[in-house]
């Protein structure tokens, strides 16, 4: 039988490249591990690895365990930490994922009132996944997800929280600085600072500058909103951030907002949870608190 011993053996050997690394992380032996893994390719009549100098290199049979180990794996621990809640007689635990880099502010805005409204439920923040936001909200990786860019699936529902619009900002010296609005073209010999992620997230690529062919002289990351502006400041470079930022992060600084195009690119942000779910009782709190407070 494949059980969640053999998942988690698999899943913690390829996020950590070693026998040795996993059986650290398992609070195993080394030589334990390999054992329980030698026992299951017996008897399955397969093998799961193979070593490739100090390295291993999953077989056929080791990716596709390993895909039903990123899949199956996140909903057991799911259903445990729910077993625990219950039996610690707290609600629950509410995992918040955000694909909205600028949105951490408005969260923690959000996170002050909802702690105090729910002192039982245990509160988590993450920005990273294995996968994007929408599968780690169906991996039951997280069970709330902050998103400008929902998905229709039916086993998913999003409700929007407050509508916004994605501005150029340039330092107030900028020879841009006194349009009311920009074209794609004026951004050619420009520097764009954007977050770190891929341009097929970026709509300023797919809504702006993609559609008219064109792309900025230099594009580079920054990790943070505060350093994407200090950059401005500096004459380093434009960015393209939503405009009510413009009040709350950049507000007292040599910064001015440009529209993109003639009208703009609207935005939304949106609070995706897996269907079923939107009617547990801390979740809908913090939805209904999300809507009150907008933006």
């Amino acid at each position: 039988m494949v059980d969640r011993q053999h998942l988690a053996i698999l899943r913690e050997v390829s996020r950590r490249g070693s026998v040795t690394a996993a059986a650290e992380k398992l609070n195993v032996t080394q030589s334990a591990l390999s054992h329980t893994i030698s026992k299951f390719e017996e008897r399955h009549g397969i093998k799961i690895w193979m070593k490739t100098g100090r390295g291993l290199r999953l077989t056929q049979a080791g990716e596709y365990l390993l895909t039903v180990a990123e899949r199956v794996l996140p909903q057991m621990e799911h259903a445990q930490r729910v077993l625990t809640d219950f039996a610690l007689g707290r609600r629950g635990a509410l995992r918040v994922g955000m694909e909205c880099h600028p949105c951490q502010r408005w969260l923690t805005r959000i996170a002050t009132p909802y702690l105090t409204q729910w002192p039982d439920v245990d509160f988590d923040v993450r920005t990273a996944f294995r996968f994007d936001g929408v599968e780690a909200l169906l991996g039951y990786e997280i069970d709330l997800l902050i998103t400008p860019d929902p998905v229709e699936t039916p086993e998913l529902l999003f409700t929007p929280v407050f509508d916004y619009e994605l501005v150029l900002m340039v330092h107030e010296a900028h020879p841009l600085a006194g349009r009311k609005r920009v074209q794609p073209q004026d951004l050619l010999d420009e520097e764009l600072i954007t977050v770190p992620v891929t341009l097929e997230r970026l709509d300023i690529y797919t809504r702006f500058l993609v559609p008219a062919n064109c792309r900025p002289r230099q594009h580079r990351t920054a990790e943070t909103i505060d350093l994407m502006l200090q950059l401005v400041c500096a004459g380093r470079g434009v960015t393209v951030l939503p405009d009510w930022l413009l009040q709350e992060d950049a507000s007292g600084l040599p910064i001015c907002a440009l529209r993109l195009g003639d009208s703009g690119i609207q935005k939304s942000i949106n609070l995706g949870v897996r269907r079923g779910e939107q009617t547990t009782s801390y979740i809908d709190g913090f939805l209904k608190l999300a809507q009150e407070m907008g933006r």
